[in-house]
């Protein structure tokens, strides 16, 4: 984005119109920028400065030129460059200078002079070293620009409508496939709803801007209005947004006519994730060895008159069963009541984690959704205490549809292998019985492979060689099968395990 004070608009009968560069003038305006910063390349940032400043005096807006420089500005390395130290050459020349008494031109040499004595350096050394730290000194030792004259200009009209953006109370975006642009708002972590458009044309996004938020976060705007480039980035789009301009209201719109696009070059990282408190969760929960799936940014949910996308899913590996999970952060009253509007609406398994901010999870819980109020980061235990009930009459229907014994067809199967066959977590085989097979540990075994397992071991046989003849048969529970068969392992120095019998 720009700077507000390099805003460039037309309140033209009563609108708010950001004035984008175009044509052939504006682009050479670009290239002269950029040259600005390349020849410059060695010299102070005054000198630079000074060139962009004769620059303004022939461009038809001196904040078109301003605009470019802002932009072209974070290519370019600048660094302080003085033969000493300035604060040491300021405080070292400052004693002198009460000591000689300086008042003359004279005596100021004296004391430079002096100076220069105590750090082994020349006067002039001392003299162009007082200052060489202020912004207006620091030298451009490199010039990489990302940007071509054509590129820069498309990302100033970007960063245009991006700051003009940042004043707005509300945005709304026509689209006839939402889901994408939702899921880059969710990552930018803004506020949101998707409702029908009346004239059957699709669906409307509407956005939250950051002016409308009881307290306004310069976080918040800035990724509020990175939105945009994802909105320029399809091929037919129409985005309508209210403008708080001091306190008028005003309106601006902008569709793919306009000159927009996304620069070849991205010049801002987006936000990976939603919000800190997510990505906090998602890490935790992935860390469990549980029976679910976290699903990040799941499918479209019908919440009446308007659809959502919750933050998470959690799948459940033994069935066709899915439950949602909505965390609720930034808000407004009207957020919040729209949102609970939404959840009312929904008619699927929904877990809601409730800033304790809000003051709302009796709300939530009185319409029939899980509320798992949090205050900084959501507690994994609470969501997983909850899934654990969903878990326990999941794996009750399953043991319903399960007979009592169980025949595989396979040898050796482990208890795993068993119940991801049946569709079933391992806690609903507990109670089952295998008439052909033997539990070994968390393996089933027929008799007749370990009678013949029996047959190949023997005491003072090498570990390896009693490992190779269980993997032949399908057993990888070496210690179970082993202590099944009467024999343990004695570790013989570096020179590995052999089987001897137990005592």
């Amino acid at each position: 984005m720009l700077t507000k004070d390099l805003l460039r608009v037309s309140r033209a009968g009563g609108g708010y119109r950001p004035q984008f560069a175009s044509g052939d003038a504006d682009r050479d305006v670009a290239r002269r920028v950029l040259a600005a910063y390349r020849d410059g390349v060695g010299d102070e940032r005054r000198q630079v400065e000074a060139a962009l400043t004769d620059l303004e005096r022939d461009a038809p807006d001196f904040k078109l030129v301003r605009g470019f420089a802002k932009l072209a500005e974070r290519d370019a390395d600048f660094e302080v460059r003085a033969a000493v130290d300035p604060a040491t050459a300021r405080r070292v020349a400052f004693a002198a200078a009460e000591d000689v008494g300086v008042v003359t031109d004279d005596e100021r040499e004296a004391a430079l002079a002096a100076a220069g004595d105590r750090l082994d350096a020349t006067p002039e050394d001392v003299a162009t070293s007082l200052h060489a730290d202020r912004d207006s000194r620091a030298v451009l030792t490199e010039f990489d620009p990302r940007w071509a004259p054509a590129d820069l200009l498309a990302q100033y009209n970007l960063s245009l409508a991006q700051t003009a953006l940042f004043d707005a109370t509300e945005v709304r975006v026509r689209t006839d496939d939402p889901r994408s642009l939702v899921l880059a708002i969710k990552r930018l972590g803004l506020l949101y709803e998707v409702h029908e458009v009346e004239d059957g044309a699709g669906r409307e996004v509407v956005l939250t801007g950051p002016d409308a938020l009881f307290k306004r976060t310069r976080r918040y705007g800035t990724r509020f209005a990175r939105v945009l480039r994802s909105v320029v980035g399809r091929a037919d789009w129409r985005l309508e947004a209210t403008i708080d301009d001091r306190g008028t209201e005003r309106t601006m719109v902008l569709s793919d006519s306009d000159p927009l696009r996304v620069p070849d070059a991205d010049p801002v990282a987006e936000v990976s994730y939603d919000s800190d408190v997510e990505r906090e969760f998602a890490t935790r929960f992935a860390s469990l060895d549980l029976d679910w799936d976290l699903v990040r940014e799941p499918d479209l949910l019908d919440a009446g008159d308007y659809l959502m996308v919750p933050d998470f899913a959690f799948d459940y590996r033994y069935a066709d069963f899915r439950v949602y999970f909505e965390i609720m952060g930034f808000w407004t009253p009207e957020y919040v009541e729209k949102k609970l509007a939404q959840l009312e609406a929904t008619d699927v398994e929904l877990l809601v984690a409730i800033d304790e901010s809000l003051g709302v999870s009796e709300d939530v819980a009185a319409r029939d959704h899980r509320a798992i109020p949090y205050s900084g980061s959501v507690r994994v235990k609470d969501v997983v205490d909850v899934l654990r009930e969903f878990e326990t009459e999941l794996l009750a229907d399953a043991s319903d549809d399960l007979p009592d014994e169980l025949a595989p067809d396979a040898d050796a199967v482990t208890l795993g292998a068993l119940a991801e066959a049946h569709g079933v977590a391992v806690d609903a085989l507990e109670d089952r019985a295998f008439p052909e097979h033997e539990r070994v540990g968390r393996t089933l075994v027929r008799p007749a492979v370990l009678d013949a397992l029996a047959d190949d071991l023997e005491t003072g046989m090498a570990l390896g060689e009693a490992e190779d003849a269980l993997d032949e048969r399908g057993l990888s529970e070496t210690s179970a099968v082993l202590a099944r068969l009467g024999y343990r392992v004695e570790w013989e120095g570096l020179g590995g395990g052999v089987l001897r019998e137990k005592n």
